[in-house]
């Protein structure tokens, strides 16, 4: 009888264990497989982050921040069966929020047990573009120093870039390689009005209407190493990027639609034309059969 007391007391013991073990696992979770083409390893603190499109509802995957090889992403079960839409983002150092920034990079619906992510629709499409760039300085009253300064211009008065809107959460941004440190032109989302930077020009002259930047002065608030101005871009390598907006990342991002490397002639009679790139990422989002 003590034997059966003691086996029965055990058979209960077990029994709250293993109810106890299974309210505490939680709802059931599965892996949604992300494998993309062309995307790079993010740094600068901004990462990748997976969202899921359920009801109209972004919900939040793990963040990440190189994509090579299958990435897998652990999510509710359910919201992997329901959801219609995976959207990847680009988010921002120190972001906090668990909502979807503005800087969506790859998007697709949900057909059967995959997606197939593109680009174009939520970022732009870059297959036609074209830019050219002259030196100068227009924003000194120095007449023979044109070699430290570049403007996409197409003579004095029109643009010299042909390029797509971009979806919101992105702008370009102009870039100079100078071997030691590659410099920012400014950021901008027009092509016919003066940039976001402007950081490095000089004084007495004037600042085009378009984008470009005087590379003549290091101003004292930027704290600005291993290169010294002014610095000539003849020979250097010129190139525009598609950017994060608030990515805060010093380093150009990696989609690059237009480049190339600077003559040593100078001003608006010499133009240097640039070379489109029109790869951009793509991927493809894979859920277990339900």
């Amino acid at each position: 009888m003590m034997n059966r007391k003691i086996l029965m007391f055990t058979v209960l013991i077990v029994s709250i264990f293993a109810v106890s073990c299974s309210s505490d696992d939680g709802p059931p979770v599965a892996n949604l497989q992300l494998e993309t083409i062309g995307l790079k390893a993010l740094t600068g603190g901004s990462s990748y982050q997976g969202w899921l499109i359920v009801n109209g509802v972004a919900k939040a995957t793990a963040k990440f921040t190189d994509p090579a090889g299958t990435v897998n992403l652990e999510v509710l079960k359910s919201d992997l069966e329901d959801a219609t839409q995976f959207v990847l983002t680009v988010e921002p150092f120190g972001d906090i929020d668990n909502l979807p920034s503005d800087a969506k990079i790859l998007t697709g619906n949900f057909n059967g047990t995959s997606a197939q992510l593109g680009f174009e629709s939520v970022v732009a499409d870059l297959s036609i573009t074209s830019g050219q760039f002259f030196l100068a300085t227009p924003t000194d009253d120095v007449a023979d120093n044109d070699e430290f300064g570049v403007w996409f211009m197409n003579g004095l008065t029109a643009p010299g870039l042909a390029l797509p809107d971009l979806g919101s959460g992105w702008k370009y941004e102009g870039w100079v390689d100078f071997g030691t440190k590659i410099l920012s032109t400014g950021t901008f989302s027009k092509v016919d009005v003066t940039d976001d930077g402007n950081f490095f020009k000089g004084s007495g002259g004037t600042v085009p209407d378009f984008p470009g930047e005087d590379f003549l002065v290091i101003p004292s608030q930027i704290p600005l190493t291993g290169i010294t101005l002014p610095a000539a871009v003849t020979s250097r390598r010129v190139f525009i990027t598609v950017e994060p907006y608030l990515d805060n990342d010093p380093a150009p991002f990696f989609i690059e639609p237009l480049s190339a490397t600077a003559g040593i002639t100078t001003g608006p009679g010499n133009p240097v034309m640039m070379t489109s790139n029109t790869a951009v990422p793509s991927g493809r989002a894979t859920r277990p059969s339900m």
